[in-house]
């Protein structure tokens, strides 16, 4: 799993990448409070060599939680900028600071 960020100097915002290696899923999307938590519109495009990967613009200057969600199945990544305890879902969820 990796995040990759754009800075953009002409806007406000971030391009944020997520890329997901998961060959055997039928379906990935991200999810986090800056999408309400909601799969739709946050799907991740399958690639021929099995890697889910998708690109979004986030409001620079915050941080954001959030997960993947692996064919119903949250996973959190493994190279997040850090971890918050969540006591509604009773896990950590992944932390990215843009």
């Amino acid at each position: 799993m990796a995040i990759a960020k754009q800075y953009l100097k002409t806007k406000p915002v971030c391009k944020v990448t997520f890329t997901v290696p998961a060959e055997d899923a039928k379906k990935v999307a991200v999810v986090g409070d800056f999408n309400d938590w909601s799969p739709k519109g946050s799907t991740l495009k399958k690639l021929k060599n099995g890697t889910f990967k998708g690109t979004f613009d986030l409001p620079k200057e915050s941080t954001y939680e959030f997960k993947y969600l692996v064919d119903g199945e949250f996973i959190n990544e493994t190279e997040a900028d850090g971890y918050q305890w969540n006591d509604y879902a009773g896990s950590e969820n992944a932390v990215l600071a843009l």
